[in-house]
């Protein structure tokens, strides 16, 4: 009823909701209801970014509407460039589930684990579809928490042999080492950390390249998390001109990824694209999956919470 009020879902509440193996998934069904541009399955613009200068930061306003699936949602999302050392957090994210009939919003929902699961999610959809076959050895430069959310979705559908990880602080490294349920080598410096890997994952809050196209193992696949500004980097242009580049979607990268923009690459393929059978997946081949983040998979992630929520 639009009267009713909406739910509120906590934090503690959607990750207790929110797994791995459902969501994934869910989010491969989204993606490639995303990429065939049927605006009966999927209407999502690119989004809307206000800057908050005095802070460093941006108000990001992302909505999506899955008519065939009844699905409406907006997701708003701060996110700041914080200084070395900063307390404060670098993201801070509200999911609204709206009826599509009435316009009422059905529930309010934590968007931190939303964001952080399904990044990581469709960070290992790609892997899954671009990644060697033969994967030994991950490295994860950046200790935050999407590099938690990575470690913790890749160590559970996929089998390493070894996990790297490198921070500008060694002590954050040791810190986010220890804080992981497996073993994990901490490394002095990114080239260490690369030298061999098959799959790169960035996700760090640089601004400027921080992986070298020249240290990375040909064949390996790197998943770009960080860098959600049309200025800023984690890639150098040696690396994004090497790979055979795919991307969440073209539009948002073309507006938003300074890695995609500033090395002038060309887009090779979304992943929805892949996962319709569109366009092959290059495993042979240098891979890099530009990922921003997409309106589509908070609603898809939005709606399994609040499914499992009216279950209980």
């Amino acid at each position: 009823m639009a009267e009713a009020p909406p739910e509120i879902i906590w934090e503690h509440e959607v990750r207790r909701l929110l797994h791995y193996g459902e969501l994934i998934p869910r989010l491969e069904t989204a993606l490639g209801k995303f990429s065939k541009r049927n605006s009966a399955e999927v209407i999502q613009p690119v989004r809307t970014t206000v800057p908050l200068q005095k802070h460093s930061g941006f108000l990001g306003v992302m909505p999506c509407y899955m008519e065939n699936d009844g699905i409406l949602c907006t997701k708003l999302v701060s996110f700041y460039k914080r200084p070395a050392g900063s307390t404060l957090p670098s993201t801070q994210a509200t999911v609204m589930l709206l009826d599509p009939e009435y316009g009422n919003v059905k529930a309010v929902m934590d968007g931190e684990v939303i964001t952080f699961m399904r990044t990581a999610a469709v960070s290992a959809i790609s892997a899954k579809l671009l990644m060697r076959p033969d994967a030994e050895v991950l490295t994860i430069l950046g200790t935050g928490k999407q590099a938690k959310s990575h470690y913790n979705v890749f160590t559970e559908i996929f089998q390493f042999k070894e996990v790297r990880v490198w921070s500008r602080s060694v002590d954050r490294a040791d810190t986010f080492a220890g804080s992981l349920n497996g073993p994990v080598t901490v490394c002095k410096s990114v080239e260490e950390a690369v030298k061999g890997a098959d799959i790169i994952v960035t996700v760090t809050r640089s601004t400027e390249p921080v992986l070298f196209g020249q240290w990375v193992k040909p064949g390996a696949h790197v998943t770009a998390v960080g860098a959600c500004r049309p200025d800023w980097r984690e890639l150098d242009d040696t690396l994004m001109k090497q790979a055979v580049v795919y991307v969440d979607s073209r539009e948002s990268a073309m507006t938003e990824s300074g890695d995609i923009i500033l090395s002038g690459v060309e887009i090779f393929a979304e992943i929805g694209d892949v996962i319709n059978g569109t366009k092959p997946a290059c495993r042979e081949k240098t891979t890099v999956f530009k990922s921003l983040g997409l309106g589509v998979e908070d609603a898809a992630s939005a709606q399994l919470v609040y499914d499992k929520w009216k279950q209980c």
